[in-house]
């Protein structure tokens, strides 16, 4: 029998080769996990009406799960079972504890669709979204945008690419964006009406000071896009892992400066996630500060 690849095995990786691999792993995860979304979603939603089942709400009245979240994800978990065993998994939808595992320990980070609301409504702007991380960093990432069939992933150490549907292949690099009045900056908001009540406060401090906002509404395809130099920035408060943990490899190694909560912090808490091109990072953290952003918005 031969020999299994770094990323068929459970073994810790230990190099950026081994990061490389599970890159290559991440990717193949969330692009079959995307091709599967993008073909149930004229079966579930027809119409413009979802079938009867289809769609549930979880938290909030206004934060909907559909039926292929949860398929979306058991695919991941499904392949992850073969491929790597051993491994932990976090999923938005089946859960799990990235703090529970030994060091070196490889867990696999899953957003099954990021961007449900959008996912729900027929708007582009949704993915699919996989990271590897290891002693609470991420070290390898893919995020897929599904309506378009672009993947954009990372390793730790290696760089940051997008691969077009037509397979043009593509080097991220973030905004020389250097003044934060022509910066372009995207956000999101919570569904619980408190902190989305504080967030707009905040935002009303914040616009004046800048070139103009964006609200896209799925956070792992924002951090790409910062990635890609489409945006200049991105801010949110009451991220969870599995909103970041790809999208945020994927911007560093594009140059961006990155600020993210622990991978064991849940959204809940609130914590302030910030990733800047470098040109406009201090600029924007002190109008961050002046506007209160930068203490916690707890749920």
């Amino acid at each position: 029998m031969p020999e299994p690849t770094a990323a068929q095995s459970s073994s810790a990786p230990t190099s950026t080769a081994d990061y490389d691999d599970l890159r290559r792993l991440a990717v193949e995860l969330a692009e079959a996990a995307a091709a599967h979304v993008r073909a149930r979603r004229p079966e579930v939603f027809t119409d413009g009406e979802a079938v009867d089942g289809a769609v549930a709400t979880k938290g909030h009245a206004t934060d909907p799960v559909t039926i292929v979240d949860t398929e979306s994800e058991q695919l991941i978990r499904g392949l992850l079972a073969t491929r790597r065993p051993a491994d932990a998994i976090l999923g938005e939808e089946g859960g799990g504890d990235v703090g529970a595992t030994a060091p070196g320990t490889v867990t696999w980070v899953v957003d099954p669709i990021d961007g449900t609301v959008n996912f729900l409504y027929g708007l582009p702007g949704y993915a699919v979204s996989v990271a590897a991380v290891r002693d609470g960093e991420p070290v390898a990432g893919a995020v897929v945008d599904v309506a378009a069939a672009t993947t954009y992933s990372a390793a730790l150490g290696c760089g940051s690419y997008a691969v077009t549907a037509d397979g043009t292949r593509t080097r991220l690099r973030c905004s020389r964006e250097d003044s934060l009045s022509l910066a372009l900056v995207a956000t999101g908001f919570a569904y619980g009406r408190e902190r989305r009540t504080q967030q707009a406060a905040v935002l009303t401090r914040v616009l004046p000071e800048i070139r103009d906002i964006r609200r896209l509404g799925a956070a792992a395809m924002d951090l790409c896009h910062v990635a890609a130099g489409r945006i200049d920035a991105y801010y949110e408060h009451g991220l969870n892992a599995w909103d970041w943990a790809a999208g945020a490899l994927i911007a560093a190694e594009a140059g961006a400066v990155v600020r993210v909560p622990p991978v064991t912090v849940g959204g809940a808490a609130g914590e302030l996630t910030v990733v800047a091109a470098p040109g406009i990072a201090t600029d924007l953290t002190a109008l961050l500060e002046r506007a209160g952003a930068t203490t916690a918005l707890p749920d």
